[in-house]
């Protein structure tokens, strides 16, 4: 399983942030694993921002939730983060991951969001 993020590099303050990952080697639709999206700001630990799963539906870091918007294209086994009205604080490398049962088992190799003007 591979997971591959894609996005700007460089966000605006108060615009949305989009990022993209592409999973090859295992179906997103499966109902064996949630997708996750994980991100690290400079100088802290890694933070948990939101998953999706296919039957149980999305998840959100409660302080970012009314922030964030994960969703799912299944026709390109991709899913999406969208994090509106962006300021430098969401400035982190962001990873997607594949969750299963207490295991975050694989992780793309992620992408730097600065989020400046």
């Amino acid at each position: 399983v591979q997971l591959q993020e894609s996005g700007p590099g460089l966000v605006k303050p108060s615009q949305t942030l989009s990022l993209t990952c592409t999973v090859s080697g295992g179906s997103i639709t499966t109902n064996d694993y949630r997708w996750v999206w994980i991100r690290q700001p400079p100088g802290k630990g890694l933070e948990w921002v939101g998953s999706i799963h296919s039957s149980a539906g999305a998840y959100y870091r409660p302080s970012l939730k009314s922030r964030t918007s994960i969703s799912r294209d299944t026709s390109k086994n991709q899913f999406t983060l969208q994090l509106s009205s962006v300021t430098p604080e969401d400035t982190a490398v962001y990873y997607c991951v594949r969750a299963g049962n207490w295991v975050y088992d694989y992780w793309g190799q992620g992408t730097q969001v600065t989020v400046s003007s």
